[in-house]
């Protein structure tokens, strides 16, 4: 268990934008920070950061938070988990307790196959350096390959024993259980045998952006016809291969930094690049490259060089993910390196600087690298080049920006001596296809939605729980400070007539809040505000170092929904780029007592109405004479409007 200080010292150096940059690319937007949604799949940016108010909100999910809960949605942390990783991010010693067998047994499922595919990888560490089986073929290996001391420890590679279920014994005997062996993959289990699925290889952690094991790679050292090569985990809870990049957790500094990713094909590749002093580097660890993978990349980059053998098969390979990468909106360069060289021999031969120098002189824009894969094949068959123009117009044809496909076609006339206006055509009937059927899925959808709009009536705009929200907005934000509020009290003048007299009186915003609502029994309608409003009264009331922070990681998460939306909303406007289009939205400039009493006389203003409303419903109800004493509550009603409209300087 971590003690309570610890906690405080975390959430007091935790910075929400420092956090969320090593998973999303932020750019600044005024006084925030805003970057595609790691949530959910999209192009234009919904996703909100405030440092001022240290907290995020997703508008296209809904969800929001703290630096501890952007790692519970986008980790799968525990709450334990997150306070962990962000200490080891800012180096601060937690003071904690051991947790006890029975806390170990009510971990959950999910948690249970990250520890122990956290076990697993020190395991195997463990093996390689101190193990003379390890040290003769596992280390000798990594040695062998080039890679230091230093990179072995920094990848945590590893050496499985080739015995049948040395890990698996090691592992039930250290207290984990089996069926957690076997939904990670690091056991087989088959007719109530169980032996180990990584036999005699050497093993590669592939990490998640936070850097828990998700699964593993294992690569046999003998030569064995019935056995593959390399070996990955299977799919499970945690690992799902589409969805994961080796070394991601290593390069997203690096790769957010430099702007740009290399993408090459194997683990070693990934390592030797990184050894050598090139860091913004990822593997698509041996799968096909996938829409998913892609869009990891792509909140941390908007460039991708993708990396491949000198192999024609390599090539070839590598045409098939340049279109997906496309589709994503993102700039894509190829670059091949000499027959018979990869990129993990290539970088091993060369020095940082020559390195560099090679990538930046034979990294080409994917249409010239098309181009010249596609040319050679097909130069002497008119009907092959016609297929590869086409091909590569395909390809064009897949890019979301418009300014971007007309370069690129010009580029494509001139490498292939062709006409751009037979291009330009052959794009426009491109365009029109995927046109007709984007109006024909839209067609769809609106019929959907036509069904819906009949079912369901307009909603009127709730006014009273705009004002409950604005209420706990004025709270989360101004709660603790102190202010001079201006009252203005009826008083007799000289002569005798009643006039408004301004009062000030100094008082902390909460309790001003809190004792005007009070004084005239106004309850909260919305059941959520309600529970906000207490629960944020008696902390401040307690606490007179009230942070919002802190607040916000005290509460559940759906209360910790709200509390981002409702503090959020203001800032979503920004995320439209306004001022890019020379449109300048006015900002807000009331003092925070003005905005104080306003809201709460707005809302009496709103409930008088509320009231005069339900006694002319009873009057025509009843239908009945006897209604003096109900008009003479409207009157009074009607008179106290008045006075609250005098204060806020409204026309009735």
């Amino acid at each position: 268990m971590i003690s309570p200080s610890s906690i405080d010292q975390v959430f007091e150096t935790a910075r929400v934008e420092e956090v969320i940059g090593d998973f999303v690319q932020l750019k600044k937007s005024g006084t925030n920070f805003k970057g595609l949604s790691p949530f959910s799949d999209e192009r234009t940016p919904s996703f909100m950061v405030s440092p001022v108010k240290q907290i995020w909100k997703d508008f296209s999910t809904g969800k929001g938070g703290t630096a501890v809960s952007f790692l519970m949605e986008h980790e799968h942390f525990t709450y334990p988990e997150a306070i962990r990783y962000l200490a080891k991010k800012y180096n601060i010693e937690l003071e904690e307790t051991e947790q006890t067998n029975e806390q170990k047994e009510k971990a959950d499922e999910r948690e249970s196959l990250y520890l122990v595919s956290e076990f697993a990888s020190k395991y195997f560490q463990n093996i390689l350096q101190k193990t003379d089986q390890g040290k003769s073929i596992g280390l000798s290996y990594f040695k062998e390959r080039g890679f230091t001391e230093e990179t072995i420890k920094k990848f945590d590679l590893g050496y499985s024993l080739d015995e049948w279920q040395a890990f698996t014994d090691e592992a039930l005997k250290k207290g984990y259980k089996l069926e957690y062996l076997e939904k990670t993959g690091l056991t087989i289990v088959k007719d109530e045998k169980r032996f180990d699925r990584f036999k005699g290889r050497v093993m590669f952690p592939i990490k998640s952006m936070s850097g828990r094991v998700l699964g593993f790679g294992g690569r046999i050292l003998i030569t064995d016809k019935k056995a593959a090569k390399y070996l990955n985990s299977p799919e499970s809870d945690i690992y799902h291969k589409s969805k994961v990049l080796y070394g991601i957790y290593d390069a997203k500094q690096s790769i957010a930094k430099e702007d740009n990713c290399y993408l090459v094909e194997g683990y070693t590749d990934v390592i030797q690049f990184h050894q050598t002093g090139i860091k913004n580097v990822v593997s698509s660890s041996g799968t096909a490259l996938t829409s998913e993978q892609i869009r990891l990349i792509n909140r941390l980059t908007k460039n991708i060089t993708v990396l491949f053998d000198g192999d024609a098969a390599g090539m070839r390979a590598s045409l098939r993910g340049i279109d997906l990468i496309l589709e994503q909106g993102m700039n894509v360069r190829v670059c091949t390196f000499p027959e018979g060289e990869d990129p993990d021999s290539f970088a091993r031969q060369n020095t940082l600087e020559e390195l560099h120098d090679y990538l930046a002189e034979n990294a080409k824009d994917f249409i010239q690298f098309k181009a010249s894969v596609l040319y050679e094949e097909s130069k002497n068959d008119p009907i092959r080049k016609a297929e590869t123009i086409r091909d590569i117009v395909n390809s064009i044809s897949k890019i979301p920006d418009r300014i971007k496909k007309e370069v690129y076609i010009q580029e494509c006339a001139r490498i292939m001596d062709i006409s751009e206006s037979v291009l330009f055509s052959t794009l426009a009937q491109m365009d029109k296809k995927e046109l007709q059927e984007e109006d024909k899925r839209y067609k769809n959808e609106q019929k959907a939605f036509e069904v819906i709009k009949h079912q369901q009536p307009v909603k009127k705009v709730d006014v009273q729980y705009l004002m409950e929200r604005k209420i706990i907005e004025i709270l989360l934000l101004y709660g603790n400070k102190t202010e001079d509020f201006e009252d203005l009290v009826l008083k007799e003048n000289d002569k005798g007539d009643l006039e408004l007299e301004p009062v000030i009186q100094q008082a902390r915003v909460f309790e001003k809040v809190f004792l005007d609502l009070q004084d005239d029994e106004m309850q909260f309608s919305n059941e959520t505000f309600k529970t906000l409003y207490y629960t944020i009264i008696e902390r401040l009331n307690q606490d007179t170092d009230f942070e919002l922070k802190t607040f916000i990681n005290s509460v559940d998460q759906d209360m910790a929904n709200e509390i981002t939306t409702i503090l959020m909303d203001d800032e979503r406007y920004t995320l439209d780029d306004w001022n890019r289009m020379d449109i300048y939205p006015k900002e807000k400039k009331h003092t925070v007592a003005q905005l104080v009493s306003e809201t709460i006389l707005s809302l009496r203003c709103f409930l008088i109405d509320q009231k005069v409303k339900e006694f002319q419903q009873e009057t025509l109800k009843n239908k009945i004479d006897s209604n003096r004493n109900i008009l003479e509550e409207v009157k009074d009603y009607s008179s106290l409007k008045m006075l609250l409209s005098r204060k806020l300087n409204r026309v009735l």
